[in-house]
């Protein structure tokens, strides 16, 4: 039964590879769309969103049948518990995807968004993030996730600063307020996906450690155990 159980994990798993790759491609797609001012690269990040929503419905199915029918055990259960979450947050960060492709689809109307060298900072960060996320979760690498962990709190700062880049920017020029909020809605979303690459993270070390770092002090000490 153990290993019927391991060998249907392992299904479940390739299918959450596969969503986040299609995770990934729309993030990078949709912030390439708003640094270009590119409506047909963001409608196309639009349209995959469907793709993405029926994959978690399916990945959801199978995580269900597994539970019940497989009676996995150890680590096939703890991976399948943060598949469980896993499947969500990609779900959650295919919909900021979303948020941000319709950022540039409004800023057209605008001539071109205000692209700062922070939000270019900022997409580049969580780019990374959710590409070293992903990475750890194939590999089961806890090291690559507390490197995950470790950038959190940058894209944090940068999310921050654009706030006071919008407010100045908006008191400088008040017809700029339109394309201001566009951009401050581009960090916010940036700063979600962040979040969810960096719940990724947590999750691939609760699978590999049986341990839950999801408190910043937790996450140090396993980084001293490194």
């Amino acid at each position: 039964m153990l290993l019927r159980a391991s060998k249907e994990v392992e299904h479940i798993k390739t299918m959450v590879l596969k969503m986040a790759t299609l995770a990934e491609e729309s993030v990078r797609d949709a912030t390439e769309s708003f640094m270009k001012c590119d409506t047909e690269i963001a409608q196309r990040t639009i349209e995959r969103d469907s793709e993405i929503n029926q994959s978690e419905m399916n990945i959801d199915k199978e995580v269900f049948q597994c539970l019940a029918l497989k009676a996995p055990v150890a680590g096939d259960l703890r991976l399948l518990f943060s598949i469980q979450k896993i499947n969500k947050d990609l779900e959650r960060i295919g919909d900021h995807a979303v948020n941000i492709s319709q950022a540039a689809i409004n800023c057209f109307g605008f001539g071109k968004p205000i692209v700062s060298a922070q939000i270019r900072l900022m997409s580049s960060l969580t780019n990374t993030m959710l590409s070293d996320a992903i990475s750890c979760f194939s590999k089961t690498d806890s090291q690559l996730a507390l490197n995950v962990l470790e950038h959190d709190d940058q894209v944090d700062d940068l999310n921050r600063a654009m706030t006071r880049e919008v407010i100045t920017l908006v008191k400088q020029d008040i017809t700029s307020i339109e394309a201001s909020l566009e951009l401050l809605r581009v960090s916010k979303n940036l700063e979600r996906i962040a979040d969810l690459s960096t719940n990724i993270a947590e999750d691939v070390i609760f699978h590999a450690k049986a341990l839950d770092v999801k408190h910043r002090n937790m996450s140090e000490q396993l980084l001293d155990q490194e």
